[in-house]
């Protein structure tokens, strides 16, 4: 159904029918017609001042990790806002904080095989604990199913954490290529992300991404996680065959993912020692 998140009447148009609704609206760069207030905070409001209206049952907001008021990154500080308001228009609202994702069409590691990120700053040394898209997925089916998760707030993120550095380390052994990274000062970097972003309609990158890789992921200890709800969250480097095989060029694509081809390059060296 087709809605605008300026026009409240075909929101409420949108959820009035509805038991559950989620909310997935996001945005991670500004534009000249969305900023980040206007979708995190002012979107939200009005998608739940909708969902109140027609008294849904469940309502399921889904934030960010870093979700915070005090932030550097606008991004977070807005993110921070829309849980608050949501939770004082509706508050059996369930908020959803998931980390970084990765799967088919993700930001993580698509961005890091494909040959446009170039420019990255801080090093990469941002770190985070990637978590799979499917797993973030499972846990929003349970949710619609178990009423007990109503006015909790969820942190989604996978079993390990890695410096950006660390998967882009994985990404180029997986796509056999090396990509080339090139550090530039934030404070070089942020003007040129502006004006890229003000100037080119398709995305690239945008100021408040430039802060971001200079904010580690921080966990809520008193949310929830995937435990919570029954859910073993994957291991990103048991995935990177099954995302990036399409990077690889014809001469290897066909091999076997990275890990396997390291277990056969170890039996290379192994010996049996016969005491006899």
């Amino acid at each position: 159904m087709e809605y605008d998140l300026r026009n409240t009447p075909s929101l409420e148009e949108s959820v009035r029918h509805s038991d559950v609704v989620y909310n997935l609206v996001g945005r991670s760069y500004p534009t000249k017609n969305f900023d980040f207030e206007d979708v995190h905070v002012e979107g939200a409001e009005r998608i739940a001042e909708a969902v109140a209206k027609y008294d849904i049952d469940r309502f399921i907001h889904v934030s960010s990790y870093n979700a915070d008021k005090k932030s550097t990154s606008e991004f977070f500080r807005t993110k921070a806002r829309g849980e608050e308001v949501v939770r004082n228009i509706f508050p059996e609202t369930t908020i959803v904080r998931p980390a970084p994702l990765f799967g088919f069409e993700d930001r993580l590691l698509h961005k890091l095989a494909g040959v446009t990120n170039l420019f990255t700053s801080n090093h990469m040394q941002e770190r985070f604990w990637p978590v799979h898209a499917i797993d973030v997925g499972r846990a929003l089916e349970v949710m619609l199913q178990d009423d007990d998760t109503a006015s909790q707030t969820y942190e989604l993120y996978g079993p390990t954490n890695y410096s950006m550095a660390e998967i882009a380390e994985l990404v180029d052994r997986e796509i056999i290529k090396h990509r080339r990274h090139i550090n530039i000062p934030k404070r070089i970097l942020k003007p040129i992300a502006t004006a890229l972003n003000r100037f080119i309609y398709w995305p690239t990158t945008s100021a408040d991404e430039v802060e971001r890789e200079y904010i580690d992921q921080k966990i809520d200890p008193k949310a929830k996680t995937f435990k919570d709800l029954g859910i073993e969250p994957a291991e990103l480097s048991n995935l990177t065959f099954h995302y990036l095989q399409a990077y690889r060029s014809a001469a290897f694509y066909d091999l076997p993912p990275s890990t396997e081809r390291e277990k056969r390059e170890e039996k290379k060296y192994l010996h049996v020692i016969d005491d006899q």
